[in-house]
């Protein structure tokens, strides 16, 4: 009976998990999250008071999605990025070869302070106005940079990406330690992204560009902006050079920035609200209930006694296997609700750290394989159909995989060989 009890909470949960990332009837996300839940609890497979722990336990996740969205949103309605992308087409001085580079480095800035989703959705947009008025050969290149280093910058700090928190939850290492164990892989996968996406688009890296391209100039509210985000990333960093939760701070950061630029502005802060996805808030808090589900179910039980033995006694090869299953795994289930899943895994289980950095890695970095892959890359797909572009999935499937392994490889080199960790 109990064993019943185990397998319909599984099959339940891996339908839930399918329904997220095919969406049958091209339904959002977060419905398929939220009935799942919700029919966890209503047939007896989940008690609510475990439903409500499971919901409540992924509170700091949703205060950091919620402040970064309105720091990346109040940044965006400012012209914020519009005039940063538009330096760097004259900063290119109309070498597509120079634009693609500073590009790629703004890319990189904003997923380090600003998460990966923030690159796909507030950046991508800014890009595709400037490669027009830039007069590029094809955009696709400049736009292949918000997706592919939105993954490969996305564990530079442990804001760089909503899975980070997922993965570490309350054992989320300080900002030193973090920069210990993940500086250099997160060298590694920069570099050999760029030099590898750079090389299978050097064939529309031609011509010149049009560098007389205006530049917006900042309102009030855009310095406000300006401001906001760097103090905010000051905040952010001190937190976590604490040990601090960053759910909170990044909140506060937000709501601050926000209240600053509609003061300065005397405009309504309801648009503001508006554009917060509350979707993806319910998305997330279904796939904490899920989680729990499947904790109670013993399935995190299951996992480590068969993992953590063979883990544990090889962490070199450990690492190296977990981090590629992981990684490819991603692009099957998309990270998110994978991360999760590793995050109780990891919870549950005595990993020597060599492993669970691996695991990250291969969370974090997997998704430059496929569409799926990430919810940064769909949010990058949605901007691309916004503008009337579009790249498609085989197209991008067969560019993963000269992009992706390889640059695993290096991470997770990284994180093996690295003397200080």
């Amino acid at each position: 009976m109990v064993f019943s009890a185990h397998l319909a909470t599984w099959v339940l949960s891996a339908l839930t998990v399918l329904g997220v990332i095919f969406r049958p009837f091209r339904w959002p996300e977060w419905i398929f999250a939220v009935t799942g839940a919700a029919l966890l609890v209503l047939i007896g497979l989940l008690p609510p008071a475990q439903a409500l722990a499971g919901v409540l336990s992924g509170l700091d996740v949703y205060l950091f999605l919620a402040g970064m969205m309105l720091l990346a949103e109040t940044a965006r309605r400012e012209g914020l990025f519009d005039t940063l992308a538009a330096h760097a087409a004259r900063a290119a001085r109309g070498s597509p070869q120079r634009l693609f580079a500073l590009v790629y480095l703004m890319g990189t800035l904003v997923t380090v302070f600003l998460s990966n989703d923030a690159t796909a959705v507030v950046l991508t947009p800014a890009v595709i106005a400037v490669t027009r008025a830039a007069k590029v050969a094809s955009p696709i290149p400049y736009l292949l940079v918000c997706a592919f280093v939105a993954n490969a910058a996305s564990f530079v700090l442990p804001i760089s990406n909503p899975a980070n928190l997922v993965v570490f939850g309350e054992h989320l290492p300080a900002l030193g330690p973090w920069l210990a164990r993940f500086a250099l892989p997160s060298l590694a996968a920069i570099l050999g992204t760029y030099l590898l996406l750079r090389w299978t688009q050097r064939a529309d890296l031609v011509g010149e560009t049009d560098s007389a391209v205006p530049v917006p100039a900042l309102s009030r509210g855009g310095r406000i902006a300006a401001f906001g985000l760097a103090a905010g990333a000051m905040v952010l960093l001190t937190a976590s050079f604490l040990g601090l939760e960053l759910g909170l701070p990044t909140l506060a950061a937000g709501l601050l920035t926000a209240l600053a630029v509609t003061i300065g502005e005397r405009s309504s802060p309801l648009p503001l609200v508006k554009e917060i996805s509350w979707a993806t808030l319910a998305l997330v808090a279904g796939l904490f209930v899920i989680v729990r589900a499947l904790e109670l179910s013993g399935l995190s039980d299951l996992l480590v006694a068969a993992l953590q033995p063979p883990l544990t006694a090889h962490p070199d090869v450990g690492a190296l296997s977990a981090g590629a299953a992981l990684a490819f795994g991603a692009n099957l289930t998309n990270n998110l609700p994978l991360g999760l899943m590793a995050g109780a895994f990891t919870t549950a289980a005595a990993l020597p750290d060599k492993v669970v950095d691996a695991i990250l890695v291969g969370i974090d970095i997997g998704p430059n394989l496929s569409v799926t892959g990430s919810l940064a890359t769909i949010l990058w797909l949605t901007a691309l159909k916004r503008e009337g572009l579009s790249f498609g999935a085989w197209s991008f499937l067969k560019l993963g995989f000269v992009i992706m392994p390889p640059t695993l490889l290096l991470a997770l080199a990284a994180v093996l060989l690295q003397p200080w960790t």
